[in-house]
């Protein structure tokens, strides 16, 4: 992670998020502080806390755009969740508890996948020893082994095998036996279906119980008929998992979750009480928050794997705010965002950028797909410039969608072509803004039709 520095970190989402600089920005110098914090001394490290950020903007700007980036850029346990998905504890629903004990399990997957790697080459050796059993007879008994050679006598049958062994080794490595149907005996765990009924801490229940199952299920061998292809994947998962350390996995993934652990807590102005209560408790809002709080704060969480610290995993929150604001988060929880950065909306000019630079843009996608029927199509500059005036002025005088009404856009200008590619000769065809004024003139002149279509 060294070399993730905070222009490192914003070089790369702006390869795929046009703008909003000070969001990147922000969420750069959080992501190098994890770094920066691990260097300190043990002391010093325990007393630095992560500032965890708000960012706020409407719906389309590239809130989660960035949080999903930024997972595939760091290493570190990535979770994303929407807050208006947890009730109060003592509710029928999910608690926020839930949320770490579920980065967890990202945790376990990331390391777990990592340590795969590590014992891959010995596992796939170990594979291609048992399928070089499945492919021979059975090796020679100690009495078939060599004795004196006399005078004239054959090949000893422990030569003849080991060379036969030696002859299918290189057929194996060369690929000429993939299609060879063989019999595979495989390990099983069966788990018996158990479902848990409870009004308070039903997820606590269900994991002790599965891993209770876990430990006494009994391992059965079940036969099965496949080819050597998939025969050697089937093996080598089953090596592998032998030669993994499950509780050196278990503690690196903790590990991991507590001091660099990364939640994206999406649509937090969906917890905020709107100041119309009514009789009876507010189990999705304020309630919410309250049991959001010590998370946030720092406590202990119990989890199928053991106890987790949350006192240093970063929590990153967004929201569009348009009802409420900030401030209207109970006051404990606001000290706990103290970074907040708020997100531009997006007009014309910003879509034109948002249609031709990323790597990914709408326009490059569009044309990927297509080009796998043997069609060809482009976009000259001032087509581009005529999608995004018009996706522009259907925000303004309906929803404001933000960045997501091209998605809109696009797919119904181009669902004509969509639909003719397969039973078109291959072509090339370009789009102008004659042509994307005239498909869309329909829609953009009717007000009332591209409220319901677009």
């Amino acid at each position: 992670m060294r070399h993730l520095t905070p222009r490192v970190i914003v070089a790369q989402l702006d390869k795929y998020i046009v703008g909003q600089d000070a969001a990147k920005k922000a969420v750069a110098i959080a992501i190098r502080n994890r770094w920066r914090r691990q260097q300190l001394a043990p002391a010093l490290r325990e007393e630095v806390t992560p500032k965890n950020i708000i960012m706020i903007g409407p719906t389309g700007v590239g809130k989660t755009e960035i949080a999903r980036r930024l997972a595939s850029l760091v290493s570190a346990p990535f979770l994303k969740v929407e807050a208006s998905k947890y009730t109060e504890v003592g509710y029928v629903g999910r608690d926020v508890e839930s949320m770490i004990r579920d980065l967890t399990e990202v945790a376990l997957n990331q390391v777990s996948a990592e340590e795969r790697q590590t014992v891959e080459a010995q596992a796939r050796e170990m594979a291609e020893e048992r399928l070089l059993d499945l492919l021979l007879p059975e090796r020679p008994a100690p009495s078939d082994r060599p004795k004196p050679a006399e005078a004239g006598s054959e090949v000893s049958t422990q030569e003849q095998y080991d060379r036969a062994r030696g002859r299918f080794r290189g057929l194996l490595r060369k690929g000429k036996l993939e299609d060879r149907q063989v019999e595979v005996s495989l390990e099983e765990r069966s788990m018996p279906s158990v479902e848990i009924f409870s009004s308070s801490g039903v997820e606590q229940m269900g994991f002790d119980f599965q891993n209770l199952f876990e430990r006494l299920a009994p391992t059965r061998h079940v036969t099965r008929q496949m080819t050597i292809a998939q025969a050697r994947e089937a093996l080598m998962q089953q090596e592998a998992e032998k030669l993994l350390d499950r509780e050196k996995i278990r503690t690196l993934a903790l590990e991991r979750v507590q001091s660099s652990g990364i939640i994206f807590l999406d649509e937090l102005d969906k917890v905020v009480a709107t100041g119309t209560k009514g009789a009876g408790p507010d189990v999705s809002r304020e309630g919410v928050q309250r049991d959001l709080l010590p998370i946030v704060e720092g406590s202990t969480v119990v989890t199928r794997h053991g106890m987790v610290h949350t006192d240093h995993i970063l929590f990153v929150a967004a929201g569009a705010f348009h009802s409420a604001k900030p401030s209207d988060l109970i006051p404990e929880l606001q000290g706990r965002f103290p970074i907040r950065v708020e997100l531009e909306s997006l007009g014309e000019k910003e879509f034109v950028r948002i249609l031709t630079e990323p790597e990914n843009a709408l326009t490059k996608q569009y044309a990927a797909l297509l080009g796998t029927e043997g069609v060809e199509l482009a976009f000259t500059a001032d087509a581009i410039e005529a999608i995004a005036a018009i996706a522009a002025k259907i925000n303004q005088r309906s929803q404001n969608i933000g960045a997501r009404r091209l998605h809109t856009v696009l797919e119904k200008l181009l669902e004509d072509i969509s639909f003719d590619a397969p039973d078109l000769p291959e072509s090339k065809i370009t789009l102008d803004g004659s042509a994307v004024r005239e498909k869309l003139k329909p829609i953009v002149a009717d007000e009332d039709l591209s409220r319901y279509i677009l």
